[in-house]
């Protein structure tokens, strides 16, 4: 494993805590076709709501006949009233300012549209050189085609991209396309696991300039 020269970023429970913003965002669509709200304490929907594509999450929530009409009910409704409901994660601007100015910066994700309207609205676009969606691939994670696409459009070979995901979908996708995994607050394994913003600073600074061999789960402070 070659040293890190690009990250990209899982966007949901990675950048925001977005869980209540996209809880909202999708009990409205669900009232909308006369279907039951997901309530907070249902972790599995709620899951659901939080790390797949819309298109998945209506035909789990909806059925495979409602998925296309909810993705235009969607489409009108949009995402700019929930975006007060997000929270940046700790740390977070800090971090890509360091970071931003030393290696070039990517994010894909399973959200569609609404990623670009989030980045602009909380004035982070900047810090990205390469944004990737489920709008741009064929399959959303955890198939590898976004991740690899990413290290395309970032001109980075795989073996040098360090991935921050929260999710197990993350997970799978990041070892499908051969690029090294850091797990974001204990959610799930990875190569890596950080807790914080401020750690993934730390962990290229430590990083850079070395061949990296990782095979298992390691916190950051084990590799100091």
């Amino acid at each position: 494993m070659s040293d890190i020269q690009g990250i990209i970023y899982d966007f949901d429970g990675v950048l925001f805590a977005s869980k209540r913003a996209n809880l909202a965002y999708y009990n409205v669509v669900l009232r909308e076709f006369k279907a039951p709200s997901v309530n907070t304490d249902d972790e599995a929907k709620v899951h659901l709501c939080h790390t797949a594509n819309s298109a998945k999450v209506f035909e789990v929530l909806l059925g495979p006949g409602l998925v296309q009409p909810a993705l235009d009910f969607a489409a009108r409704l949009g995402y700019r009233q929930f975006m007060p409901l997000m929270d940046m994660e700790p740390n977070l601007i800090p971090s890509l300012k360091d970071l931003a100015a030393k290696v070039p910066l990517g994010v894909a994700t399973n959200r569609g549209k609404s990623t670009f309207d989030i980045l602009s609205y909380f004035d982070l676009a900047r810090y990205f050189k390469v944004v990737v969606t489920c709008q741009d691939v064929s399959f959303p994670k955890p198939d590898p085609e976004m991740l690899l696409l990413a290290a395309e459009r970032m001109e980075i070979n795989k073996e040098n991209l360090l991935y921050i995901g929260d999710s197990e979908l993350d997970r799978q996708a990041a070892e499908r396309a051969g690029i090294l995994f850091a797990a974001y607050k204990g959610e799930v394994r990875g190569d890596l696991a950080v807790e914080d913003h401020s750690e993934i600073v730390s962990l290229f600074k430590e990083c850079s300039g070395r061949n990296l061999t990782i095979s298992k789960t390691l916190p950051f402070s084990s590799l100091r």
